[in-house]
């Protein structure tokens, strides 16, 4: 989904993991949260924070987005006659996001029952969250397993229009911890100055 977000390299890193997985179709949906603010990942004047992950909901929480990225999962899935939704949200090694908790992905699969013809007309929606409970090192582990290739992927919060990481922001922290405990190299490209 684009939201808005400072960067296009996780959206071009969502084309190439579809394109490589051979899925049929790939959309992106366009909602500016930007125009909101109140996030460091959508509002420039918010500074990304780099020292560290801190307790608290840090001020990259983009808020209602997983909520509005569920909400068009759900649309779609509709449309197709699909019954089950699939988000990869995960509540162990994440930034204290309040909408990664399995509480929420379990109201939202309730509000999904509730809100669609499919489901009032019998046909049940499941929202899967299969990596919900999952350390970042499980998570690269079941990856590698299952041939995923993370040089296609990006998480960092701030990388460049290269797609280049800058090593600082919670993202790469936890994702570089992550492979370093699951014993996998990392094949995330970082910024020079983030080596």
């Amino acid at each position: 989904m684009a939201y808005g977000q400072r960067h296009d390299a996780e959206l071009a890193a969502a084309a190439r993991v579809a394109l490589a997985l051979g899925a049929r179709v790939h959309r992106v949906a366009h909602v500016d949260l930007g125009q909101f603010g109140g996030s460091a990942l959508t509002d420039v004047s918010i500074a990304v924070p780099t020292a560290g992950v801190q307790p608290g909901i840090p001020a990259t929480y983009v808020p209602a987005r997983n909520t509005i990225l569920l909400s068009l999962a759900l649309a779609w899935a509709e449309v197709l006659g699909a019954g089950d939704i699939f988000v990869g949200v995960n509540a162990v090694d994440y930034s204290g996001y309040p909408d990664c908790r399995p509480e929420f992905i379990r109201a939202f699969e309730a509000l999904a029952n509730l809100a669609t013809r499919a489901a009032v007309e019998g046909r049940r929606l499941r929202v899967h969250a299969p990596l919900i409970e999952l350390s970042k090192a499980q998570i690269i582990a079941r990856g590698v397993a299952l041939g995923v290739d993370y040089g296609l992927t990006v998480s960092c919060y701030q990388a460049d229009a290269q797609g280049l990481a800058c090593g600082l922001c919670d993202a790469c922290r936890l994702r570089r911890a992550g492979f370093e405990a699951a014993g996998v190299a990392d094949p995330t490209r970082y910024r020079a100055s983030a080596r």
